[in-house]
């Protein structure tokens, strides 16, 4: 099985300093609901790993997160992809849990559920907490310049090894090739 995991805001989706928190907020970056699609067409099994304390913050609730990831799903779908599931952290950096990127738990859940070894499977994300989590679980850490990429790119810290695109169409045609 080929396996990819993807963060959400600022790799799929534009992200926001004051958080997605509608359908009506959730805005797909260029090329990257084609680029999900190509990834499912070349086999690959595609997994949303996301940060999400908007919940923990009260910004927004459950149903309304299901609202923006059906949106999500279904603009995929439209264009003949699949995201496979998606996992989110709905905690605040205050809860110090085990799921919140940088932690490794919600990718370990991710390989427990998918029966799969992380080591070496392309996890994309913006953020240095995206790189860091894949990293930690031997995953192929791939920074993507869309969202905070660019920013993150002059970090210090960035895992040894981190692939860089533009965005993830870049990425994609990277992993077929």
């Amino acid at each position: 099985m080929k396996l990819v995991i993807l963060d959400r805001d600022g790799v799929i989706n534009h992200d926001s300093d004051l958080y997605i928190k509608s359908p009506d907020e959730w805005k797909p970056i260029p090329g990257s609901i084609d680029a999900i699609a190509r990834l499912t067409q070349w086999g690959y099994r595609v997994v949303v790993a996301t940060n999400q304390s908007g919940i923990g913050r009260g910004l927004f609730v459950m149903d309304t997160l299901n609202a923006i990831h059906d949106k999500m799903m279904r603009a995929v779908a439209q264009a003949g992809g699949r995201i496979d599931a998606v996992f989110f952290c709905p905690h605040t950096n205050a809860d110090n849990c085990h799921c919140r990127k940088p932690k490794p738990g919600m990718l370990e859940e991710i390989a427990v559920r998918y029966n799969a070894a992380l080591e070496g499977v392309p996890a994309i994300g913006d953020s240095l907490r995206d790189l860091e989590a894949a990293a930690a679980v031997g995953a192929q850490p791939i920074l993507v310049l869309t969202g905070k990429g660019k920013k993150t790119r002059t970090e210090a810290g960035v895992p040894a090894g981190t692939l860089v695109f533009a965005d993830l169409a870049a990425a994609a045609a990277h992993l077929a090739s």
